[in-house]
């Protein structure tokens, strides 16, 4: 895709000046906006600016900024949020805390500009390496987990809504349940939710039994691994469970909560997984990408709270999405 036809859908960074000499194999976004280091809860908290800050710089010293199609965030997306959250849910975050507001908005448009690049057949991939994360939010009016509107859930209702996708796959591979993006879909049979997680940690939620309610029943799967689990437990998962449930799925396509607090020496998580166990995850999801959706898959920064640990599992991943590696 020509970069002039980025332009033309409003989807190229004006900063996106650079080209490669070498293109890699797959066109691969990436949704980066100083917006991004806008927002803390308070000082000290560890769902702070800093995640995004030191992840820029991975990114500027991997020189993989050159590589990639950097998308802008959608602007006045609020009617968007009402696709998943309530009137009285975004009124009351923009009351108590209209800078979370804002920041929790500009992640969400960054999530649905890589919709639009990717369902349009201008980019194959995009990974958004955004924050606040999103996959614990549901209709509270306030914060839940560090998260105030559910990025990949809206994103996945965008899909539907916008390019009539029927079924959409997400895959959540954080250290905590995402028990928003569950809460959004458990009825629904359109929307396959696939978790990998440790149970017993924030929020309580996303015991294996919970599959599904009415015609929504075995749409939703959750997979407990417990404290200490690593690369083997969560490439198994994958293989075992989720491979075959897609099989049968088949979705139009694929979202994905990038949780990298499941990685070794997180401050949060106590699972173990390394950077080479995300990129055996990521090469799985690309291979059920190409099975089943022409390749059309979207990856959302959720957790990840060791600041070195965080940016070099997320660069892992970008890479991976690229074909680099």
């Amino acid at each position: 895709m020509q970069r002039r036809d980025l332009l033309k859908f409003g989807l190229l960074s004006a900063v996106s000046t650079k080209t490669s000499a070498a293109s890699p194999t797959a066109l691969t976004g990436l949704v980066i906006d100083p917006g991004f280091a806008e927002h803390h809860i308070m000082p000290e908290h560890p769902e702070s600016p800093a995640r995004y800050e030191r992840l820029r710089d991975e990114l500027d010293v991997s020189d993989l900024m050159s590589k990639v199609t950097l998308l802008k965030p959608k602007k006045n997306i609020e009617s968007e949020l009402l696709l998943v959250h309530s009137a009285t849910h975004i009124a009351s975050i923009k009351r108590h805390d209209p800078r979370a507001h804002q920041a929790a908005m500009l992640a969400t448009g960054g999530v649905l500009v890589a919709v639009d690049a990717v369902c349009k057949g201008l980019l194959d991939n995009a990974f958004c390496a955004s924050r606040p994360p999103g996959h614990h939010a549901t209709n509270t009016g306030k914060e839940e987990g560090f998260c105030y509107y559910n990025h990949v859930a809206i994103a996945a209702r965008y899909a539907q809504k916008r390019y009539k996708l029927k079924r959409i796959l997400i895959v959540d591979w954080d250290y905590h349940h995402g028990n928003g993006t569950e809460w959004a879909f458990y009825h629904d049979p359109s929307v396959l939710f696939f978790s990998t997680h440790d149970a017993d940690a924030y929020p309580g939620t996303g015991s294996p039994d919970k599959t599904g309610t009415g015609a929504g029943r075995g749409f939703n799967i959750n997979v407990h691994l417990p404290c200490g689990s690593g690369d083997n437990e969560v490439v198994a998962a994958f293989e075992d469970i989720l491979i075959p449930a897609v099989a049968e799925f088949k979705p139009d396509l694929i979202l994905i909560s990038a949780g990298f607090d499941s990685r070794q020496d997180d401050l949060l998580g106590c699972h173990k997984i390394t950077d080479q166990g995300f990129i055996q995850l990521t090469e799985i999801m690309l291979r059920l990408a190409k099975q089943h959706c022409d390749g059309k898959l979207i990856s959302v920064l959720e957790g990840g709270y060791n600041l070195a640990g965080n940016a070099k599992a997320s660069v892992a991943h970008l890479k991976t999405l690229m074909k680099t590696i």
